[in-house]
């Protein structure tokens, strides 16, 4: 079935220097063993969204390797879903992919190119037996997947003959039939302990022009199907997926093996997905952000994608290193966003070249420098550590423009810049001495009228005396104005994506993840940059010239990362943890698992991480909490019983293992006084906005104590959300008028501060208020004022 390669070429040596892992291993084996003659890998992007950061590491992994070992990576688009997908997006795609400095040479491919071989090998599954059509709804064949105790319910379609289902998938591709009217179904076994093996889908009916296709199908086949046979079209050898695949590796290889492909067959490995602090990478969430305004678009500066991140300034040699530093690895774990922060310093340190540029400025005098002189610093644009050369001429004069958070009036202990009385020095120039602060009829200082040594020039004193003080400056006959957005991080939580049953992702957004600074004052020579020159603004950051909004007379900069490393902190944290004493841990729950977070499956044998795998997945669950859950039949027989009350399986088991385990306080959950549907009943009180997140706690302590259902303890203890107009108003007023500055903001077209007063009244009426009114309220309120 695979297409015969181009002349492969000898491997760079398999067993070289490059870094190693697991995968790398794989590889490397298989190449000095004769397996494969070169290694073949590929990226298979959807085109129904832009790639974010996360999506670089497998970018970076599967180009990297290939290019290590002398191989080659296909860029493949996975375009079978007609509703989503668009060539804007592919188009996207193949610019991000370049621009981390990969190339596909002459291998792109489409799925949608592979439409007509891939129904041929689907009518050939059904003529062998392997495959037929279901005329039950997709809602029925859920309804009968079983659990992870209990087999499925066989179709009573599934001894369909075959001519049968082949004359039903026919009339299905020439469009005789309403969407949902019939599937294809691979014939697997309905008892299989993996429920990926349950008689999946491969093809369903949906009648939507392709972007690519147009009106040729109205059938469109399943990615469980479309992956492993494209892989074996392309000839691919080593088919690189991440974690929430394994499970589908057992369905790729019996595809494989069901329609004869030859030896040697693509093999499935996954490694662990890139979850970043701080971040959301949900490409539907990110899209949220988009439609309702949070951000200016997917290039945004603060997105994750790589389009944001182009336009920010990271350069695409700091995401690769990234990557490297990350590695590759099995277990699931989260990245501290600090680390990639770091990793664009050190990419930047050696060459973004050093100015001066005054961000809030205030005037500084020098009343003893001639007026109407001036001279000419000479500034160099690397520090001593930075092996390069240059420097630029940086004028000097009577009138300076220096920051406002250089000068405090009453200056606090530790403070080593300006005050009245006290000296600092001027980077590149020379030492001056406030003697005086003009104020306005506000009180409010506008001018420093100051002195300078003569004999200070360029470093030093003459008399020895120390300065502890270093400030930028920018002569202000000399200064050009320009605009300057300073982005922090997009959220304020490590974790704002919870999933289900947590808190809205958005109720985490930043209200000051953009400030943007008018009349800021940049020294002339920097003013020649051209646009996408990345600067160090001293003291301050690493900053683009923005190449979109940039325009001859008003230039516009991007602050790309500060120059504090928090990743060397937090390095530095773990250091000291690691070295000190170890102290005993504390027994967990009975219930709970002893397993390292790192490896939920550690210490499992192959049986058990299926059992573990395959509920995680029936239930879109992490593996960590499916481990918990698991670990005790009577536990899994709750959870089962709530979800089927409350479809909401990540909050119930949040809910589980979070709470109610230590609300058992070592009990078995076999002897609670209450079955699974009244957890379910819990979490819908909640999901409906009749309890807070914090009352439910409460309600579940007074469950486990015996104290009657969800809904009777909420009745009894008067624990309903406030959903009065009258009482909520007042609440929602007096928030709004104590924080004008915000509120000014959000009129101004600042939409992601209404999550921001959401937390704000929730937090004034003890999580009681019901979020849904006091969103409608808060928008009627600020609009009232609106600008």
């Amino acid at each position: 079935m695979a297409e015969p390669e181009a002349s492969p070429g000898a491997p760079s040596d398999p067993g070289g220097d490059a870094a190693g892992d697991f995968i790398r291993d794989i590889v490397r084996r298989d190449l000095a063993s004769g397996k494969h003659a070169r290694v073949v890998t590929r990226f298979p992007p959807e085109p129904n969204g832009h790639l974010h950061i996360g999506h670089a590491k497998s970018i970076c992994l599967n180009f990297g390797l290939a290019e290590e070992l002398g191989g080659v990576c296909n860029l493949r688009f996975d375009d079978s879903n007609p509703l989503t997908e668009d060539m804007e997006y592919v188009e996207a795609i193949q610019r991000d992919v370049r621009w981390l400095a990969f190339d596909w040479g002459e291998r792109l491919y489409f799925a949608s190119d592979y439409f007509d071989r891939l129904y041929a090998l689907a009518e050939e599954l059904i003529r062998r037996g392997k495959a037929y059509v279901d005329s039950q709804s997709e809602e029925e064949i859920r309804r009968h997947r079983g659990t992870v105790t209990e087999p499925g319910v066989a179709s009573p379609y599934r001894e369909r003959p075959p001519d049968e289902s082949l004359e039903l998938f026919r009339r299905m591709r020439a469009g005789d039939f309403a969407d949902g009217a019939h599937v294809l179904r691979a014939r697997i076994d309905m008892a299989a302990p993996n429920m990926k093996m349950r008689d999946p889908l491969l093809y369903r009916i949906r009648h939507a022009p392709h972007y690519r296709q147009g009106d040729a199908w109205c059938i469109y086949p399943m990615y469980d199907f479309i992956h492993p046979l494209s892989d074996a079209f392309e000839g691919i050898t080593h088919s690189l997926c991440t974690l929430e695949f394994e499970n589908n590796r057992e369905l790729y290889d019996w595809l494989l093996a069901a329609l004869d492909t030859p030896a040697p067959r693509p093999q499935q490995i996954e490694f662990a997905r890139l979850n970043l602090s701080y971040t959301v990478m949900s490409k539907r969430k990110l899209l949220q952000l988009v439609e309702e305004g949070h951000v200016g678009g997917w290039d945004d500066p603060r997105m994750p994608t790589l389009a944001g991140l182009r336009r920010r300034g990271y350069p695409p040699s700091a995401i690769r290193a990234f990557c490297d530093l990350i590695g590759v690895a099995k277990a699931h774990s989260t990245v501290d966003v600090g680390l990639l922060e770091h990793a664009v310093r050190d990419d930047l340190n050696p060459s973004a070249p050093r100015v001066m540029c005054v961000l809030r400025p205030l005037k500084v005098v020098l009343t003893d420098y001639p007026e109407g002189e001036g001279e000419w610093l000479d500034a160099p644009h690397w520090p001593h550590d930075v092996p390069r050369e240059g420097s630029r001429p940086v004028p000097f004069g009577r009138e300076l423009w220096i920051e406002r958070d250089d000068f405090r009036p009453d200056p606090p202990p530790g403070f080593h810049r300006l005050a009245p009385g006290r000296e600092v020095r001027l980077r590149h120039g020379y030492v001056i001495r406030c003697q005086e602060a003009v104020r306005d009829a506000a009180g409010e200082v506008v001018e420093l009228r100051c002195t300078h040594d003569p004999d200070t020039r360029g470093g030093g004193t003459p008399d020895g005396r120390r300065v502890p003080g270093t400030l930028h400056w920018v002569s202000a006959a000399h200064a050009v104005d320009v605009t300057v957005r300073l982005f922090d991080r997009l959220f304020g939580d490590e974790q704002p994506d919870r999933g289900k049953g947590g808190p809205d992702f958005r109720s985490f957004l930043n209200p000051d993840s953009l400030t943007v600074l008018e009349g800021c004052k940049l020294e002339p020579a920097a003013a020649e940059a051209t646009p996408g020159s990345r600067l160090q603004f001293e003291r301050l950051g690493y900053f683009l010239l923005d190449e979109q909004d940039s325009q001859p007379q008003r230039l516009v900069f991007h602050r790309i990362v500060t120059l504090r490393d928090t990743w060397a902190r937090i390095s530095q944290q773990r250091e000291a943890a690691d070295s000190a004493p170890a102290r005993a841990a504390p027994a967990p729950p009975a219930a709970a698992p002893s397993h390292s977070p790192a490896d939920p499956l550690a210490g499992l044998s192959p049986d058990q991480r299926r059992v573990v795998a395959d509920f995680a997945g029936g239930f879109d669950l992490p593996l960590d909490d499916a481990r918990t859950l698991t670990s005790d039949a009577a536990l899994a027989q709750l959870f089962e019983e709530a979800v089927s009350r409350h479809r909401n399986p990540q909050g119930i088991a949040n809910l589980l293992v979070n709470e109610l385990l230590g609300a058992l306080a070592g009990r078995p959950p076999a002897s609670l006084p209450f079955r699974g549907d009244a957890i379910g009943e819990l979490v819908a009180l909640t999901d409906e906005g009749t309890i807070s997140t914090a009352i439910a706690k409460e309600v579940l302590a007074a469950m486990v104590a015996g104290e009657g259902t969800a809904g009777e303890i909420v009745a009894r203890r008067g624990l309903e959300q406030v959903r009065d107009r009258q009482a909520l108003a007042p609440v929602v007023h007096r928030v709004v008028a104590a924080h004008p500055d915000n509120a000014r903001a959000y009129r101004r077209g600042k939409s992601g501060l209404l999550g921001w007063f959401v937390g704000q009244v929730m937090r004034e009426t003890g999580g009681r208020a019901n979020p849904q009114l006091v969103n409608q309220l808060l928008e009627e309120e600020l609009t009232a004022g609106r600008e």
